[in-house]
């Protein structure tokens, strides 16, 4: 009898992340472009995002975070701490700006920053090489390059579950088959 395989975790391939992170553009450009206004502004309630919010959030990650930390991981180690990341910083960055805007910049980006991760030429040593974050405290570049993919599909689920909810009255009784919208697990 064969050992059962486990598809609930994967160990971290660089290449399989890049994959994802690879399609994360088109995947939300596909979702949400040439979609009424009213669809790109819903949110679920206070203090929650948009999907103009998130795709806005996504390019400052681009340019502040993930590869800007991954270079200072592999030029400095834990010598040197990540600058602090701004969350909320898309709010003011992406006023006066349109979805499409964003998108286009969101996807220049992303390309920008697969070859500069691409440049560095990572080894599995690097990958185990270990940073400072201001927060958590020591990660490796494996965890963060695994984050940032994991941060993609977060921000993908984010959208679609924004999106679906705003027939959360619509649907009547069907809810209770619509993980998406009844928030139940699955």
């Amino acid at each position: 009898m064969s050992a059962e395989i486990d598809r609930t975790r994967r160990s971290f391939v660089l290449e399989e992340a890049v994959a994802v992170l690879a399609r994360t553009p088109a995947t939300v450009d596909a979702l949400l472009r040439g979609l009424p206004e009213g669809w790109i502004a819903a949110n679920e309630g206070s203090d929650t995002w948009s999907p103009f919010d998130v795709i806005g959030h996504l390019i400052h990650g681009e340019r502040t975070d993930w590869v800007p930390r991954a270079r200072i991981i592999h030029e400095a180690g834990e010598t040197r701490a990540f600058e602090k990341f701004d969350r909320f910083a898309q709010f003011a960055v992406s006023q006066g700006r349109t979805l499409p805007e964003l998108l286009d910049e969101f996807a220049a980006l992303r390309r920008e920053n697969l070859r500069a991760l691409a440049a560095l030429r990572l080894t599995d040593a690097d990958l185990d090489r270990r940073g400072r974050h201001p927060e958590l405290g020591l990660v490796t570049m494996r965890q963060l390059l695994a984050t940032w993919m994991a941060h993609d599909l977060d921000h993908v689920v984010q959208i679609s579950r924004v999106l679906a909810r705003q027939y959360y009255d619509e649907v009547g009784p069907w809810r209770a088959y619509l993980r998406i919208i009844s928030g139940t697990q699955g």
